[in-house]
């Protein structure tokens, strides 16, 4: 791999969201060239990044030709066209997560399977083609692909919520007696190292099955730190994983520690570490795919972060209130 410092050296991002940018943002830092792929002229990274190029992360000749022009290829997204990257990795591009990671963390099924082959603690599942072949509540139906930030998982309590069931390929799984909702942020780069950020407690909005606020460091047990630490080393050993790796995992009532699901990226209950962290979730990313040493991951102080979204049905200009009295705070 081409050394980061070179003055010619490139750095691709698929993906030009929120993600991207604060990904951006850190490679300032590291005065390293970023270019960025993304479907919208208006994205959060087509101003900021050195290089910017319209087109859809999901077509191949688009991925293909864009990886071309540059020396390592990471990710803000999972849901891009891997073909391209494996085409890619297969003529001697260097890409991170690489390109077999993301065929299996993108299909939620995959995703299981791969943690039942390589006796990673997870809920019991079964995969099926079409809705008919449910049979059994209450359970919890995830589409295979497509869903994120909540999208694409529901739970299906009765025989009488077969009319709102997906009806495309899904997993279904065991409905987990869940004491706890954790995450692990676990950085490892191509060398081997690996560093965990403090494990966080997550608090979901039943409704949009969404976080809506997390703390770190959590409120558990060592031992079920202990174990939430090993299995998310166990995940990224697996993988063969370089990159940033979210960890989601349940902790059920009788102590049991299960991977719910990952994302092969940054991710939102890692953001506190902007402020909380010596090092961010986004440098240790942008660390972990240059080859370079990673950073310090103890907590400076604890932390809150609270997820805050807009009101469905509202449209328009962006209107800030108490913008005042909250940039008043210290830090």
């Amino acid at each position: 791999m081409k050394n980061f410092y070179d003055s010619d050296f490139k750095l691709g991002i698929l993906g030009g969201g929120q993600l991207g940018r604060m990904l951006i943002q850190e490679a300032i830092n590291l005065d390293v060239h970023i270019s960025v792929l993304d479907p919208s002229e208006n994205c959060p990274c087509a101003e900021l990044a050195n290089s910017f190029t319209l087109g859809s992360f999901h077509d191949y000749e688009t991925v293909y030709n864009f990886g071309r022009t540059v020396d390592v290829l990471t990710i803000e997204i999972e849901n891009v066209n891997t073909d391209a990257l494996l085409a890619l990795q297969r003529e001697g591009k260097t890409i991170y997560p690489k390109p077999e990671n993301l065929v299996i963390i993108k299909d939620k099924g995959l995703q299981k399977a791969f943690y039942a082959e390589h006796g990673i603690a997870s809920s019991d599942f079964k995969l099926i083609t079409a809705k008919s072949e449910i049979t059994e509540f209450p359970i919890v139906q995830k589409l295979r692909t497509g869903g994120y930030d909540g999208r694409g998982v529901q739970v299906l309590k009765s025989a009488e919520d077969l009319d709102k069931a997906f009806e495309e390929p899904s997993v279904l799984e065991s409905l987990v007696d869940i004491e706890k909702e954790l995450s692990v942020i676990i950085a490892r780069n191509p060398a081997g190292e690996v560093k965990t950020f403090p494990i966080v407690e997550l608090e979901f909005n039943p409704q949009a099955n969404l976080v809506e606020f997390l703390f770190a460091p959590a409120v558990i047990s060592d031992e079920v730190e202990k174990k939430s630490f090993a299995l998310a080393q166990e995940v990224v050993t697996a993988l063969d994983f370089v990159g940033i790796l979210a960890v989601e995992l349940f902790l059920t009532k009788d102590g049991e520690v299960l991977v719910n699901e990952v994302a092969p990226r940054t991710h939102n209950s890692g953001h506190h570490t902007i402020e909380s962290c010596h090092t961010s979730q986004f440098e240790q990313h942008m660390r972990a795919v240059l080859d370079l040493p990673l950073g310090n991951t103890e907590l400076i102080s604890p932390a809150v972060m609270l997820n805050l979204l807009g009101e469905e049905g509202f449209t328009g200009a962006v209107k800030y209130e108490g913008i005042a009295e909250v940039l008043a705070r210290k830090g």
